[in-house]
């Protein structure tokens, strides 16, 4: 079963200026494919007729032996049943496939850069000496990670505490860093460590990564469905800035 996708079609009908674009039996249009069509008034013909792909949202089954008609192994959020997975889709949750930009995928790809920029900052860090800093970046490590958890199981994040600050503690010492360690904020410099470079790097990588989530969990009116990964995202940029401002102030020992 192949997908044809707006791409496609626009391809098929020269930029929307002829038709009619033919649709075999096995072949399936996206909704943005349907969409283009029907906005360029383009005709769409089945020779081969029309298959439960193009009526009821499903496809064409292939026939085992007796004629029985297996089960789709696949889904799509279009509606469509799918015996093969396409090279260009990937699973949302179970056996719900999504082209492979859909934004909760691509909020997962930013989940899976944190923790590789993550584990550079341990190294940096375990590299300067600061070994408690190392583990507290562990703790960080096994945090994000249940992040993939959060949104394919639909989990919700609960009670959270990084590095024995609770939400309203990393939001409050953040804002105030010279009140809480005697650090003011400050900009970063080519001249700092490579330790506390590494953390800013996450840092920067978590705000993304946060960005990512809204554009993943947001409603049509722009409400979000899962505050509670937002609210853990932000507050994990709020410990990097806390982590950054220790390093400066000379918080974290060598050893």
């Amino acid at each position: 079963m192949a997908l044809l996708t707006e791409e496609d079609v626009r391809r098929m009908s020269n930029g929307g200026t002829r038709g009619p674009v033919v649709v075999r039996r096995e072949e399936v249009l996206t909704p943005g494919a349907k969409d283009y069509l029907s906005a360029h008034k383009v005709e769409v013909v089945y020779p081969e007729g029309k298959s439960e792909a193009h009526g009821a949202g499903t496809s064409p089954r292939p026939a085992k032996a007796g004629g029985e008609k297996p089960a789709a192994r696949y889904r799509t959020l279009f509606g469509a049943d799918l015996y093969e997975k396409p090279e260009h889709m990937t699973h949302l949750k179970g056996n719900i496939l999504v082209f492979k930009d859909h934004p909760r995928i691509a909020f997962r790809g930013y989940i899976d850069l944190l923790e590789a920029e993550i584990t550079l900052a341990q190294h940096a860090a375990a590299g300067e000496g600061y070994g408690t800093l190392a583990e507290e970046l562990e703790e960080v490590l096994d945090f994000v990670r249940r992040f993939i958890r959060f949104d394919v199981l639909d989990e919700n994040l609960g009670e959270m505490r990084l590095c024995g600050y609770t939400p309203g503690e990393l939001r409050e010492y953040s804002h105030y860093p010279e009140k809480h360690f005697g650090q003011p904020h400050f900009l970063i410099r080519y001249t700092d460590g490579p330790a506390i470079l590494g953390v800013n790097k996450v840092r920067t990588i978590v705000r993304q990564t946060e960005l990512a989530a809204y554009r993943a969990f947001r409603d049509a009116d722009g409400n979000v469905t899962r505050d509670d990964i937002i609210l853990g995202l932000n507050r994990l940029s709020s410990l990097m800035w806390i982590m950054m401002i220790k390093l400066k102030a000379g918080k974290y020992q060598k050893g």
